[in-house]
């Protein structure tokens, strides 16, 4: 199947790039283009040729589905194409309409002139993938746009609108209506004895290294901060300066040690993981979906709110159920504050927060959710509230509509029989805030039908949420693999740590936050309410001495001012209280433990390993589809450092045989639950074969 097509307008050639869904530069793109150009030259009839792409944009970068193969270095390299370009006798135009992202952007930079449409996105986000432009685009922008522009967009990886950019070198002209038209009409105004503009020609507005190093400073880094990416294509930037073919050797060297470094081979990982975690091998694309047009939200708290800004954000009408009009009112109250500080922010216009504020609205009445398309509770953690909740769904819900818990722990089967129609019931389980976070757990009950977990997969998509499918289990994956986690994490304060020294380890690892922060900002009266069930309902559980007492003490975290640290004057910053650090002592000495000193490193170890064995258990139990999918959630949802990959990922960089060696000298510790450390038959299998968790 052709990827590109050639036509002749006149004097005009026009190559056109249709390679679905981004037109992505395959090897089979790159010599179609490569053929086009070619053919061009050696007509003498052609007097410029356009390269312009399908109706999806202009190319959204190199073709994924190349990565790790041969077609991906294959010749003509997109280096080797863009030099073709740039040497073309005969005048080349990039038309780009929608998007130029990446490679895409390199190969209209290797072009003499460019026009943009209206809208049209451009981007350099290479640097998210631990990597940098790798084909001269740290030398060809900031030749055309400046120093400045280029370290702000590359540094950051940030998509521009062509509009910004109308006034600069790159772009000839930003025009409405139909591109190729455009194209082919700025083609016939080129003087053909005109010099042909190439971006290598031009020269950079020189900077002292004072200068060039507090814009640098000021490039916005905070996703990727702690990778060694940003860096890099500042160094690659800098060169600019100097000569072209210098800087592009520079950059070459720079991209190669990139691609070879740990961080962005985890960040590549991440990448293809996210796009694995939609494809369900049961669930064909044929599989229909029902229209999701309305919502409805029942309970009107933090996460109910949140989830009912998720869909009023992508346009989605909702209404919130709760018990008074006084929880209404503070719903809508906390709903408009959030909108407003992102209007003060400049994150939304005031006219789509009116828009957005519209499209929420509140009742008392079950009966009002009768024309909702979904229903999605957020109600009390406890399954007797969530039986009263769904058997009135059961007796008020359209038939067909998608009845959705958004419970973190309970089993969505059982609360699935509380209606005549299990095949409509679904978990939903967002995350804290709903409108912000990323991840939304789909939890696949044994009688969900394939149409609503299709729907709701499509459904994520629209919400701006990463999906990852899981099982029926206590706490599915994250929170199930959370269990262990904050198990160990309470086992080392009775040993030797204070929450700070913990909470210090794991972030300097890289975790967003520590487990007892996590735990304050959370409410350690939820986890607590959780604990409680699960003592009844298993009388064997080893008890959380700690956290169990704090909820005791009336310690619920930052809303009472106090939890495993002090919040003074309401705040959120975190204060070693050494109340607290008596009563761990107090506990430890009943306990019978003698407390020893605790390196960074077993901190580290027994938290992160502790997630890597129940992620074990959880991916052969099939409670997850794939060992990717446990590290998208983490990833998403937790605060993992991106640049080691995920738990499981992480896991297979250092080895399986180290994580079990150092399991088994954890277990040899009486202190530390030797039994919660009994290695995951998987984890054993996998180690023995030399093979990973990930591949």
């Amino acid at each position: 199947m052709s990827v590109t097509g050639y036509a002749r307008h006149g004097d005009v050639a026009v190559i056109t790039m249709d390679n679905p869904p981004v037109n992505g530069l395959s090897q089979a793109l790159r010599h179609g283009v490569l053929a086009g150009m070619q053919r061009a030259q050696d007509d003498s009839q052609v007097r410029a040729i356009v390269i312009v792409g399908s109706a999806n944009g202009f190319s959204g970068g190199a073709d994924i589905r190349e990565f790790g193969t041969s077609l991906a270095a294959a010749e003509p390299t997109l280096r080797t194409l863009i030099r073709e370009l740039d040497d073309c006798e005969k005048p080349v135009i990039a038309a780009i309409g929608t998007i130029a992202m990446g490679g895409g952007l390199e190969l209209a930079l290797g072009c003499h002139y460019r026009l943009a449409a209206h809208g049209a996105r451009i981007a350099f986000p290479e640097v998210k993938l631990g990597l940098l432009p790798g084909a001269g685009g740290t030398q060809r922008l900031p030749r055309l746009i400046g120093l400045k522009l280029a370290l702000a967009m590359i540094v950051s990886g940030r998509t521009v609108a062509a509009d910004e950019l109308a006034r600069t070198r790159l772009f000839d002209r930003v025009v409405a209506g139909d591109l190729l038209t455009a194209a082919r009409a700025f083609a016939a105004e080129i003087a053909p004895a005109r010099p042909l503009p190439r971006a290598r020609d031009l020269n950079v507005e020189p900077v002292s290294d004072a200068k060039f190093a507090e814009m640098a400073a000021h490039c916005d880094s905070a996703p990727v901060a702690d990778l060694p990416a940003p860096q890099a294509c500042i160094e690659a930037l800098h060169a600019a300066l100097g000569d072209f073919d210098e800087g592009l050797v520079l950059e070459r060297k720079l991209f190669t040690r990139l691609m070879q470094s740990p961080e962005s081979a985890a960040l590549r990982y991440a990448f293809f993981a996210e796009r694995a975690a939609a494809k369900i091998p049961d669930l064909p694309a044929t599989t229909p979906v029902r229209e999701i047009r309305t919502a409805g939200v029942i309970g009107g708290g933090t996460m109910g709110r949140g989830i009912a800004m998720a869909f009023a954000n992508a346009g989605i009408e909702v209404k919130i159920l709760d018990t008074s009009e006084a929880a209404l009112r503070d719903g809508f109250a906390s709903v408009s504050s959030i909108y407003a500080g992102a209007v003060q922010k400049g994150k939304l216009s005031a006219e789509e927060k009116s828009a957005r504020t519209a499209r929420i609205s509140g009742t008392l009445a079950a009966e009002d959710l009768a024309r909702a398309d979904i229903v999605v509770e957020a109600v009390f953690e406890d399954l007797d509230v969530k039986r009263q909740v769904f058997e009135t769904l059961d007796r008020v819900a359209k038939p067909g509509a998608i009845l959705a818990t958004n419970t973190s722990t309970l089993n969505v089967d059982r609360i699935a029989n509380f209606t005549a129609r299990p095949a409509d019931v679904v978990g939903t389980h967002f995350f804290s805030p709903a409108h912000v976070m990323r991840l939304l757990e789909i939890v696949r009950g044994a009688a969900t039908s394939k149409e609503v977990l299709a729907s709701v997969l499509q459904l994520a998509k629209r919400l701006n949420k990463v999906a990852v499918v899981a099982g029926v289990c206590e706490g599915f994956i994250g929170n199930r693999m959370l269990r262990p986690y904050l198990r160990q994490a309470e086992l080392l304060l009775l040993e030797g740590c204070l929450p700070h020294e913990v909470d210090a380890a794991v972030e300097r690892w890289g975790m967003a936050m520590g487990p007892f922060r996590v735990s304050d900002l959370a409410g350690t009266d939820v986890s607590g309410l959780i604990r409680k069930r699960q003592y009844l309902e298993q009388p064997e559980r080893p008890r959380s001495l700690i956290a169990d007492r704090l909820v005791e003490l009336g310690r619920f975290g930052q809303k009472s001012g106090k939890g495993y640290y002090l919040y003074p004057a309401g705040g959120r910053e975190a204060v070693s209280d050494t109340d607290v650090e008596r009563l761990i002592l107090e506990l430890a000495k009943s306990a019978g433990l003698v407390r020893r000193a605790i390196s960074a490193t077993e901190i580290v170890e027994r938290l992160i390993f502790a997630l890597v064995n129940e992620g074990a258990k959880i991916l052969a139990e099939g409670i997850a589809l794939r060992a990717s999918d446990i590290d998208v959630v983490y990833l998403t949802g937790y605060g993992f450092p991106a640049r080691r990959g995920g738990p499981m990922f992480y896991a297979d960089t250092i080895g399986l045989n180290t994580v079990l060696a150092a399991m088994h000298g954890f277990a040899a510790n009486p202190a530390s639950d030797p039994g919660s450390w009994t290695p995951a038959a998987l984890l054993v299998t996998l180690a023995a074969a030399g093979k990973a968790l990930t591949r």
